[in-house]
């Protein structure tokens, strides 16, 4: 009974990539920024390879890694969440997804106003906890919704939880999602709803939900389902793929409960992949530049993946990857940062040996190698490793 545990350390980019100067990244390299944090320890991660990957200079690598490590350069034009997942499961995307450093323009707001029944305010990139505590009190006076990007492909809205329920944010969130299209297609349209009791005092919930676009093409997740396998989605994948080639989801607020629910399904006897997105290393440390963080919650996952690898059964195959960086350490933006990505794997040795992969030319090569181990004919972009 074949498993493989897919888990995503958003945003542990390993270094610049060769084209990082085009999106104004020289310099970046987020693993080594984390790595500066006080008590950061990454052992488990490090006598499976990780510091033995091609380019990680400023680590003394392991004698003998007991893992399988790669290098992985993403070939698609982006550097967020969305366009990672998607390149890792076998979608490489040509083109970026639209973004609007300038706000969107008036007539998809207008429209947006029009479907909803309700006016908005602010409409430019901004910190989402900055933007609730500025336009809070607001927004609960008029009941305006709170309408905001970043340097990602998002439109995001926000709105107290008294004054717009969740179920009505998320209809909000369905409405836009179904405007914008075409050349607006963002990659995802993401629910915000905070609470507070004014005066700038606001926080936001744990009620965000994502409403991403479909991916264009097939992909792993949808191969693995069709072959009448299992595909489990612990974390925000399911958002990532709009629920396709999905068959169980478990939620979590959190890297410590996206790390309980997938050592629960190591408990469980099934075929097929569990995909988690572990997101706190991006959301709450990577954009506030928070170096400290950040390494504390490597540190933590690297102690959490000790108990992982005690449940590995002979057929599983555990592999860490990223899909982007956010750079703490990085001053010129608090945006994602153009980066290559780890690939660390351990297990199915008499599949994936423990050796150096080398530099891959793309994030596909990933999906393609779990497709090859599961015994499905790949129909998605990318190379196996082996």
């Amino acid at each position: 009974m074949k498993r493989v545990f897919l888990i995503v350390l958003d945003s542990c980019g390993i270094g610049e990539a060769p084209d990082a100067a085009a999106f104004g990244d020289e310099g970046c390299n987020t693993l080594r920024s984390a790595a500066k944090a006080d008590g950061f320890d990454m052992g488990n991660m490090e006598r499976l390879g990780l510091f033995n990957i091609e380019g990680i200079d400023w680590h003394k690598a392991y004698g003998r890694p007991e893992g399988a490590y790669a290098r992985l350069r993403e070939a698609s034009m982006g550097k967020d969440t969305t366009i990672g997942h998607w390149e890792m499961a076998g979608v490489i995307s040509p083109d970026p997804m639209p973004t609007y450093p300038n706000g969107f323009p008036e007539e998809v707001i207008k429209e947006f106003e029009k479907q909803t029944g309700r006016g908005t305010l602010v409409n430019l990139p901004y910190s989402g906890t900055e933007i609730i505590n500025k336009f809070g009190d607001e927004m609960v006076e008029t009941g305006k919704l709170i309408v905001y990007t970043s340097a990602d492909s998002v439109f995001q809205i926000a709105a107290h939880e008294d004054v717009v329920s969740r179920e009505e944010l998320y209809e909000y969130c369905r409405i836009a999602r179904k405007i914008l299209t075409g050349k607006h297609a963002v990659g995802r349209v993401i629910a915000r709803p905070f609470i507070g009791s004014g005066n700038g005092n606001y926080t936001r919930t744990s009620g965000r939900h994502d409403f991403s676009l479909e991916p264009p093409k097939i992909t792993m997740l949808d191969q693995i389902k069709e072959a009448g396998m299992e595909v489990k989605a612990v974390g925000k994948i399911k958002d990532i793929f709009a629920g396709r080639g999905i068959t169980e989801h478990a939620a979590s607020a959190n890297n410590a409960e996206g790390i309980e629910r997938t050592l629960e399904f190591m408990d469980k006897d099934f075929e097929g992949l569990c995909f988690t997105n572990l997101v706190d290393t991006d959301m709450i440390y990577g954009h506030r530049r928070d170096i400290q963080g950040y390494g504390d919650a490597l540190s933590y996952f690297d102690k959490k993946l000790g108990e992982m690898l005690e449940k590995i059964r002979p057929e599983d195959l555990i592999i860490m990857t990223a899909d982007h960086g956010c750079d703490p350490g990085f001053t010129k933006t608090t945006d994602h940062t153009r980066e290559y990505v780890p690939f660390v794997a351990y297990g199915a040795q008499d599949f994936l040996k423990p050796v150096d992969y080398g530099t891959r030319d793309s994030f596909a090569d990933l999906g393609a190698t779990v497709l090859k181990y599961l015994g499905i004919e790949q129909k998605i972009e990318g190379k196996p490793m082996v």
